[in-house]
């Protein structure tokens, strides 16, 4: 559902996928990291701050060597709560008051510790919701965006919402917040942006229960929302980018997302609604060169896995990997954030969820991590984060984020990260808020230290893929 590294660090959906167990030098890295990005960072930029404060909460929590103590946990809990609450931003407001509740679901946690007599943190986090107004996104895509925002951080919240066994507060007799939510969906001019952030809303929708709201009521918000795709053309509210894209990558990225939505409701008929959505599938990634398509990939290859149309869709997996593949020999990691600076870390996740990491050799790892000192030329430092999130994302993955954890002769004798991080613009001014990305990383990495053989919440072991094992 959460397979991409975009929903992860960009929207902070899924953090901790894949637990492994503790390791005190990769919380020591964490912590270092952290205290390098306090010193550059001022306190009013309180996003990071939380992240820091969250970091360490889990790492004290899943220390196998840490000492219970209720009264220390709850203090702890008091002061994390504090720092959250000190966002701002209510969008970053919401998203912090999410992994918190993810955190205590995912940690097994006391919800108590969040909700008695006098306090009701998940009623703060729901709150924080209504206070976000459309279009305050500051990029080069004005106009486009409406409440994709707001509609974004309600998937971050309703999840967490549900990990912590709180579904029910979503639908009550005074409120439907499902209902609300959808109905944002067409405050969202851009085909792209509503199907992106419509795939993960109606996917979180699907997971929760409450489907009889996207399809059985007055309307059916996801025939509406791909119906709304074929109109791409005729809208042509594109979105932009520092780097031109072709069109056609434009149109199969939100109709990938949305198949994985159809996947989670179970309803195989969506697939032909009101196309045949496969085949448009298959016509869009066939006009993008694999220098772009690579960052679909993980999307195209989840989305048929979990519709059960891997086989047919992709008969020979191999030869496609291999494609996939081919494109680490053509992208320079270090020429742009986008396309070039990402491909890496999409082509060794997706080689790592196929099974194919005999496709990526040692020589491409080292030129990812010896790439990001090329960032630092000035040209786009809002965006410098995204390299650097994914690599740091993928590496720890893989089970090699030594490499950009410990010193580097391409980095002067520090680590790439901590290069990475001594070169932030004074104050972060000029990555502003999407230096958080890294933070989200650390955060990710410390939350997957729960323990190898840490269960599922129980929000996703009930759930299966109907159309995969149909």
């Amino acid at each position: 559902m959460i397979a991409a590294p975009w929903s992860r660090l960009i929207r902070g959906i899924g953090l901790g996928q894949y637990p492994i167990d503790y390791d005190p030098a990769i919380a020591g890295h964490i912590r270092t990291n952290f205290d390098l990005i306090a010193e550059k960072v001022p306190r009013s930029t309180s996003y990071p701050h939380f992240c820091r404060a969250l970091a360490e909460f889990v790492l004290q929590v899943v220390d196998p060597a840490a000492e219970a103590d209720e009264v220390g946990t709850a203090q702890s809990v008091t002061s994390l709560l504090d720092v959250a609450r000190a966002e701002s931003n209510p969008y970053f407001r919401a998203m912090a008051g999410s992994l918190v509740l993810d955190t205590f679901a995912k940690l097994g946690l006391d919800l108590s510790l969040l909700v008695d007599g006098e306090l009701d943190f998940p009623a703060e986090v729901l709150a924080a919701l209504d206070e976000i107004a459309p279009d305050q996104i500051a990029d080069e895509n004005r106009g486009r965006h409406g409440d994709y925002e707001r509609l974004s951080a309600s998937s971050n919240v309703f999840l967490a919402i549900g990990q912590v066994g709180l579904r029910d507060r979503l639908v009550t007799d005074d409120r439907n917040r499902i209902v609300e939510a959808l109905n944002l969906l067409e405050n969202i001019p851009a085909p792209y942006f509503r199907g992106r952030s419509g795939s993960m809303f109606l996917s979180v929708v699907a997971l929760l229960g409450y489907e009889e709201y996207i399809f059985d009521g007055d309307r059916d918000y996801m025939k509406e929302t791909l119906e709304y795709l074929t109109r791409a053309d005729e809208l042509g509210i594109f979105p932009s980018f520092p780097n031109e894209i072709p069109t056609p990558w434009m149109k199969a990225y939100p109709l990938l997302t949305m198949l994985n939505a159809i996947a989670l409701s179970g309803r195989a008929e969506y697939l032909n609604t009101p196309i045949d959505w496969l085949a448009e599938a298959r016509t869009l990634l066939d006009q993008v060169g694999w220098e772009h398509r690579v960052h679909m990939s993980q999307y195209y290859i989840i989305a048929l896995y979990n519709l059960g149309r891997l086989g047919d869709e992709l008969p020979d997996m191999d030869a496609y990997m291999r494609d996939v593949a081919s494109v680490l020999d053509l992208a320079d990691p270090g020429a742009n954030f986008f396309p070039d600076g990402i491909s890496y870390p999409y082509i060794i996740e997706v080689a790592m969820l196929t099974g194919r990491m005999d496709l990526i050799p040692d020589e491409a790892l080292a030129r990812m991590v010896d790439a990001l000192r090329n960032f630092d030329s000035g040209i786009d430092r809002a965006n410098n984060a995204f390299p650097v999130s994914y690599a740091l994302n993928v590496l720890g993955e893989i089970d090699e984020a030594e490499l950009i954890f410990t010193p580097r002769d391409h980095y002067d004798g520090k680590s790439a990260l901590e290069w990475v991080i001594d070169n932030i613009s004074e104050g972060g001014e000029e990555e502003q808020l999407r230096l958080y990305m890294i933070p989200h990383a650390l955060v990710s990495y410390a939350l997957r230290m729960r323990g190898a053989q840490a269960p599922e919440t129980e929000l996703f072991r009930g759930f299966r893929y109907r159309l995969a094992v149909a």
